[in-house]
């Protein structure tokens, strides 16, 4: 039954018309979840292909960080080592490939390549890890580089963003994922991570990717200080860049794990409800986005269940060997492919294995 005072913005959406900022903050304060749950199934079987309503999409994809060592700081990271830090670590191209490969060999179509902000592990660096990777696994789709790791990159050879793309494009980059947005508001990054780059920076960046050619994903990372109207703003600035840009596959709402972090002590975890509303209003919002992520790594599988009733109709892949999210204590380790097709089955949806831009992968 939806509320009275609801029921002006759950015909607008019903009606395939878009809410603004003050519906959804209503939505976020007033809806209940089974309000909220119907209307972002409404819109997720909306934006499906026909006969495609029940799939819920995974891919098979390797997690590659090939160094930890990181000169910028965020409160809310337990992955970053400096230089000279018992546990920094950087891999050399040789084994950076061999990690590839190994995924390649179990059956992964996607390497997602994300490291810290290492001077000695930069542009140069990095253009030969992508040309060692496609001489060696030429079938294999690199997904790598945060907005922020390209900016680093550009400040560092003092190119601009589209050479330091283009030089990654010529290399082998495919496309991009979307980390490092985190929340946009400038009072939450100046207190949780001042040494990423700004929003309107992260923004640029993407904007250049995909007038390149490039897709790429996008994120905002609840509970590092944020108030709910930060993530709507986050939400609303992220439809108002693919209005323009038309580049963004999939929003990915995560949640802070702080179990290993300086942030632990500074704030309140954000609670299971408040990650399915990140997960229904993101749904409900963008409009533009053909995908929302249930990042199950983060979430842990009940939980990715539970989202794929509010909206969600991914919920990303095997993630074999990630060391971000665990480092901070998330313990969700890289599933198999059996375990993630039986969660989507007994959530009630029909798994479908994707490649990176989602093109349905057959396998025999």
């Amino acid at each position: 039954m939806i509320l009275a005072s609801l029921k002006n913005i759950a015909d607008k959406i019903i009606a395939n018309e878009r809410i603004n900022r003050s519906e959804a903050i209503e939505l976020y304060q007033q809806a209940d979840l089974p309000t909220l749950g119907y209307l972002a199934n409404l819109v997720r079987q909306r934006k499906a292909k026909p006969n495609q309503e029940k799939l819920v999409w995974w891919n098979t994809n390797l997690h590659l960080n090939p160094t930890n060592v990181c000169i910028g700081r965020c409160n809310f990271c337990a992955f970053a080592k400096l230089p000279n830090e018992e546990g920094a670590y950087t891999l050399s191209i040789d084994e950076a490939t061999a990690k590839a490969f190994k995924g390649y060999e179990l059956g992964a179509t996607e390497v997602h390549i994300v490291g810290g902000l290492n001077p000695k592990a930069a542009l140069p660096y990095y253009s030969e890890l992508l040309k060692s990777i496609k001489k060696n696994v030429p079938n294999l789709h690199i997904k790598a580089f945060t907005a922020v790791e390209i900016g680093f990159f550009a400040k560092l050879t003092k190119l601009s963003y589209e050479e330091v793309l283009k030089t990654l494009v010529n290399a082998g980059l495919d496309s991009m994922p979307g980390g490092g947005a985190e929340i946009f508001a400038k009072s939450v990054r100046d207190e949780a991570c001042p040494d990423k780059i700004p929003a309107e920076m992260w923004l640029e960046i993407h904007n250049t990717a995909h007038k390149l050619g490039l897709r790429s994903n996008a994120t905002m990372l609840a509970g590092i200080g944020e108030k709910f109207e930060d993530r709507i703003d986050h939400i609303l600035t992220l439809r108002e860049q693919q209005d323009k840009s038309h580049g963004f596959q999939t929003f990915i709402p995560l949640s802070c794990h702080y179990e290993d972090t300086e942030i632990a002590a500074l704030v309140e975890p954000i609670t299971g409800i408040e990650q399915i509303k990140n997960i229904a209003i993101g749904r409900l919002l963008l409009d533009n986005f053909d995908h929302i992520k249930a990042y199950w790594i983060q979430l842990g599988q009940k939980m990715a269940q539970v989202a794929l009733q509010f909206g969600a109709d991914d919920i990303d892949g095997t993630v074999v060997d990630e060391k971000i999210t665990n480092a901070a204590g998330s313990g969700h380790k890289g599933t198999q492919a059996d375990i993630l097709k039986k969660i989507i089955i007994n959530a009630g949806f029909q798994p479908q294995e994707r490649d990176t831009l989602y093109n349905i992968i057959s396998r025999k």
